[in-house]
């Protein structure tokens, strides 16, 4: 019996659009960062909108102590703390991807993260993940937008 060998045939990159909207934020970003490993382009839109689980004054108090961390030797070189929505969503993904090896680096710079929903990807098709939707009424959550609100983020949105 010979074997039949199949060519695999390069799968084309696939741009997918994600909605945050009520959504879990490490839910989703756990499914975005496996799309961008398959090597699929991503855009989240609306990412001040995606919500985080616990505690609302909990949830706020762990982010300003985060922002507290800084470098006593050279504070101009780091650490940066981001403060806006879509910055804190791509950090998350980007925790959630190999980011030293070439595969991870790659899938990063597939990522693309917006605050609203800009002109371009209006007409596309968005798609949201059943299991990140939250499953309890929303004053269960906090969403991304009100936690950088209250870490510094002034609430610029697109075209304002």
């Amino acid at each position: 019996m010979a074997k039949e060998k199949s060519q695999a045939q390069p799968q084309q990159p696939k741009t997918v659009v994600v909605d945050a909207t009520n959504c879990i934020a490490g839910r989703m970003c756990s499914h975005v960062s496996k799309l961008l490993l398959q090597g699929n382009r991503v855009t989240i839109v609306n990412a001040e909108k995606a919500m985080l689980s616990g505690n609302r004054y909990k949830t706020i108090e762990l982010y300003k102590e985060h922002l507290e961390i800084n470098s006593v030797t050279n504070p101009i070189h780091g650490p940066f703390h981001p403060r806006r929505p879509d910055t804190l969503i791509s950090k998350m993904v980007r925790g959630m991807v190999p980011k030293q090896k070439t595969s991870g680096i790659e899938a990063f710079k597939r990522l693309r993260v917006y605050i609203g929903v800009p002109e371009n990807v209006k007409s596309a098709s968005m798609k949201s993940f059943e299991d990140s939707k939250i499953t309890r009424p929303e004053s269960y959550y906090i969403s991304v937008g009100d936690v950088s609100k209250q870490i510094g983020w002034k609430g610029r949105t697109i075209g304002g």
